[in-house]
């Protein structure tokens, strides 16, 4: 919240006035209610929630929809200077055949000074092509030839860079899945490629782009390189990128890259346990949410925030807010089955939310809608630890026929795999299994037994099973569960 009351005191009178009425306009009253509320009153969220008349799920709902409308007007003021300059780029024929040449020369200096600023490469191609022409019989015409042609070039530098983010992300979602060494490797490639093509040219735009994989890529792929790093640390790394930021206010595209690293700024200090840094970062992140997860997949493998969000739950033990959370969450997010990884821990962080609040019917038709919508046989240890989450759900439910069908059914996968490449699997299925046999005699014991060894076990690949609380209540529930024919 204090990222939101922060913007809305920064706001100038005019635009404050502008979003003001705007809301009002459009009968978002306690939207318009709330923006006043932060701009010109001290009062605390609960406050504010009881003059709203709304509970904690309705104003996070308003709350995130205020930050949208507002950066949405502000967005609108930052591209009027970039959108003038791109009219101009449109009709410079207008101004190539109706001018004189020492006009039409003067215009296209200045152009191409505002467009170096913006950093727009694909339209100072076209105002060197025209100053070429125009130099044609001037010993600048090599200068201006040499100019087009550095910046053609150029141009295809920024465009294969975004295409390497794009692939790279793409990738991480599998090799987050399976954790194999080959996508490793794949990674690691694609990771000194963009470095390559950012080397050849004295960029803002690629040092930034650059930024956002060498850091994700620090942080989840090759953390251990974190400790002997001859180049830049990633603190370093997130100091130039906002000085980059803060240089060129008005750029669109940074405006909205500016998301992606508070995320990663989130995940670094969740990456070295800075909890108190975390809680700094994670209002702000967690505020656009919905928005990182639907809009960025070209920049970052946003659905990675969830895992972060589901330990920070474990951690401060408050994992039975994420039913009512995930209602707001996912409401504008349409399922992609068509991307496999992102669309599996969507699924799965759902299942949890519900598995936390007793809803173990709702998490068990999650779970068996993702298995039938999508094909999880290139992942057999994620096929595995999603079904074994499933069973957990038959185990609540007392559905013994299907718990036991489900259970065959790993066994199986375990008995090709071999035990020791499955021990988190097998050893949880241990449980399940001691909580619905016939013996009734210490049960709570002998689950207890198993709980250790399980915690003791470190998985590189997405295991939802290590997402289950195994406290007191956890071994309560199954021990409470009576087995079939007892």
């Amino acid at each position: 919240m204090a990222k939101l009351k922060n913007i809305v005191k920064q706001l100038s009178d005019t635009d404050y006035k502008a979003i003001y009425d705007s809301l009002v306009e459009s009968n978002a009253e306690k939207s318009a209610h709330l923006l006043r509320a932060l701009r010109e009153r001290q009062l605390s969220d609960s406050k504010i929630m009881v003059e709203l008349g709304v509970n904690s799920n309705a104003y996070y709902t308003l709350r995130s929809r205020l930050n949208i409308k507002i950066e949405e007007h502000l967005l609108q003021q930052m591209e009027s200077p970039r959108t003038d300059i791109l009219r101009k780029v449109a009709n410079l024929n207008e101004v190539l055949f109706t001018k004189k040449r020492t006009i039409t020369i003067t215009t296209l200096k200045k152009l191409e000074k505002d467009l170096l600023d913006y950093d727009l490469a694909n339209e100072l191609t076209i105002v060197y092509k025209s100053l070429k022409k125009l130099h044609i019989n001037s010993p600048d015409h090599f200068q201006y030839s040499q100019l087009y042609n550095r910046h053609v070039a150029y141009m295809l530098a920024v465009d294969k860079t975004e295409d390497l983010l794009t692939e790279y992300f793409k990738k991480y979602g599998n090799y987050f899945l399976s954790n194999d060494a080959t996508d490793k490797l794949g990674l690691t490639l694609l990771m000194k490629e963009i470095q390559n093509v950012a080397r050849i040219y004295e960029s803002h735009r690629l040092y930034v782009y650059q930024s956002c994989m060498l850091v994700f890529h620090r942080l989840f792929v090759e953390p251990d390189d974190n400790l002997h790093l001859d180049g830049e640390s990633i603190e370093d790394i997130f100091k130039h990128v906002q000085k980059i930021f803060d240089t060129y206010n008005l750029d669109p595209l940074y405006y909205h890259l500016n998301l992606i690293f508070e995320y990663l700024k989130l995940e670094y200090y969740n990456h070295y346990g800075v909890y108190h840094q975390v809680e700094k970062s994670f209002e702000e992140v967690n505020d656009a949410a919905a928005n990182l997860l639907i809009n960025y997949p070209f920049y970052t493998f946003g659905a990675r925030f969830l895992i972060t969000k589901i330990e920070r739950h474990l951690r401060l033990n408050t994992e039975r807010e994420m039913y009512d959370e995930n209602e707001v969450l996912f409401e504008d997010i349409e399922p992609d089955q068509q991307d496999v990884p992102k669309h599996t821990l969507h699924v799965v962080y759902r299942a949890l939310g519900c598995y936390y609040v007793g809803r173990y019917e709702e998490a068990a038709k999650l779970i068996n809608g993702l298995l039938n919508d999508v094909s999880l046989k290139r992942f057999p240890f994620v096929h595995m630890e999603v079904k074994a989450l499933l069973a957990l759900q038959y185990c609540m439910l007392k559905d013994f026929e299907l718990f036991n069908q489900l259970t065959s059914s790993i066994q199986r996968q375990i008995r090709l795999f071999g035990k020791d490449e499955c021990e988190n699997v097998l050893l949880f299925l241990k449980i399940l299994k001691i909580a619905t046999s016939e013996a009734k005699r210490e049960k709570a014991k002998k689950i207890m037994q198993v709980v250790p060894k399980f915690k003791l076990l470190k998985l590189n690949y997405f295991a939802p099973t290590t997402f289950i609380r195994m406290d007191k209540e956890f071994v309560e529930n199954l021990t409470a569960i009576d087995a079939p024919g007892s």
